[in-house]
């Protein structure tokens, strides 16, 4: 039975939020467990187009590496990675474009329309969205030594036009991580750091960036050491000291970007929760960890 008197608590909560968010942009980068959890799935697809019901503008960047991964083995490829990073020739490019733009993205656009949204998938080939070069990353044990990655990319220039172009028209825009490099080949760029450049390009209300864990933590191995709320320099203070770890680290650094590029706040949640979303917008006090300006 719903608990009445909590339900009308969280409605009131949420509406000053509500009405401050109305026709903001919001970019919600979209992974991990929410997005291979099929209890999750239809819920975070139901929360976007409640966004945009009560006004808000959503833009959607989605993961999808450990669906490139299955598919690889399913084909008989193994996935190579070496400090970390997806070793991605040409025939591993092209299974990550199929599945990253053409399954991932529209069983998205399927769902949040199943539930009255208007999505759109696109990846960064449209309209040149995200025009990217060569990654050549340098090894942790030789920093002298250039890694070849093959068609792994790092993103040269964000052309918001055609999202703009969107959400003027009502479209929920799903955006899968691949760019275009100017010789016209995809490269695969990692998805948090799209969802960054997409979020300064937009000059976003709110980048929010769904994790495996609760959030940013002080402790790694402590799930219960969640840091509620960071500033700009406390962040880049993480990363200097080497107190930001793995995948932590692409997530900080696209919040500096977002941050950076005139987004008024940053968000690190736990995608594993239920209405994540919803939670850290329109509550009081939220479910992950807030990164603002300095000032």
């Amino acid at each position: 039975m719903v608990n009445r008197e909590l339900f009308s608590q969280h409605l009131i909560e949420a509406l000053p939020y509500i009405r401050n968010f109305s026709g903001k942009i919001i970019v919600i980068k979209y992974g991990g467990a929410a997005m291979s959890r099929e209890e999750l799935k239809q819920e975070f697809c139901r929360d976007i187009v409640l966004l945009d019901y009560v006004g808000m503008r959503p833009v959607v960047v989605h993961g999808g590496g450990p669906q490139v991964t299955g598919l690889m083995k399913r084909l008989g490829k193994d996935a190579q990675f070496v400090d970390g990073l997806r070793v991605t020739d040409k025939e591993t490019i092209d299974i990550a474009e199929m599945v990253l733009t053409g399954l991932v993205g529209k069983e998205i656009v399927a769902r949040m329309n199943q539930e009255g949204g208007r999505a759109v998938s696109l990846s960064g080939k449209d309209a040149n969205l995200i025009r990217a070069r060569k990654l050549k990353p340098r090894s942790h044990t030789d920093p002298s030594q250039e890694i070849d990655l093959g068609y792994v990319g790092e993103i040269e220039s964000i052309n918001p036009e055609i999202l703009f172009s969107l959400e003027k028209s009502g479209f929920i825009p799903v955006v899968s991580p691949v760019g275009v490099g100017a010789d016209g080949h995809a490269y695969n760029v990692n998805a948090d750091t799209v969802a960054g450049e997409i979020a300064a390009a937009l000059h976003a209300e709110r980048l929010i960036l769904l994790s495996d864990i609760p959030g940013v933590l002080k402790d790694v191995k402590n799930s219960d050491s969640l840091v509620t709320s960071l500033t700009v320099s406390g962040v880049a203070d993480m990363i200097s000291s080497g107190r930001a770890e793995g995948g932590m680290i692409p997530k900080l650094k696209a919040c500096l970007r977002g941050l950076g590029g005139g987004v008024k706040k940053a968000h690190i949640i736990d995608g594993r929760t239920p209405h994540s979303v919803l939670l850290e917008l329109f509550t009081d006090t939220g479910v992950g960890t807030q990164i603002y300006p300095d000032s």
